[in-house]
């Protein structure tokens, strides 16, 4: 199966789901903290869920614990990967307090192997509301995200255009 992002939203499995996508648009040449998508052909690599707030979501899920951050610290060797706290570069906390990371579908942009300065994290992940940009990642309603990770396995290609219109 493939993910294509449309103009109308991310075509897969049958349908299209509307989406959200990063602020700053999308990019041939993403960089860290652009809020750019990347352009590209992307693998889908995880899924992460909090237990303690949604049941697993696709048997080969993995829970998000306390303490579990994401390294977006260019310079450092852990850059684009999880890590556990206590991290002291840049990070972002993936146990956060609103809903947005309750499920995640992780990518392989700028992973394993990550070129500091090209950009971290490319997530599918809830949005905080319809047509609401993220930080380069694709966002989605709840119920929507839950039936994508079902749906979704490893190695699934998430596709971007150079344009959407």
């Amino acid at each position: 199966m493939e993910m294509v992002l449309t103009p109308l939203g991310l075509r897969f499995a049958g349908r299209v789901w509307p989406c959200s996508i990063g602020r700053g648009g999308i990019r041939a040449d993403k960089r860290e903290g652009d809020g750019a998508t990347p352009v590209g052909v992307h693998r889908i690599v995880g899924t992460l869920y909090r237990p303690d707030r949604v049941a697993r979501p696709a048997p080969w899920a993995v829970p998000i614990l306390p303490g579990d951050l994401w390294s977006d610290a260019s310079g450092d060797p852990a850059y684009n990967t999880l890590v556990r706290a206590p991290y002291a570069p840049s990070h972002e906390c993936m146990r956060r307090a609103d809903p947005l990371y309750d499920i995640v579908l992780l990518t392989d942009w700028n992973w394993p192997d990550a070129v500091p300065g090209r950009g971290s994290a490319i997530f599918l992940h809830q949005w905080r509301r319809p047509g609401f940009p993220t930080e380069g990642c694709i966002a989605f309603r709840r119920d929507h995200l839950r039936q994508i990770a079902a749906l979704a396995a490893p190695g699934t290609r998430l596709v971007v255009p150079g344009s959407l219109g």
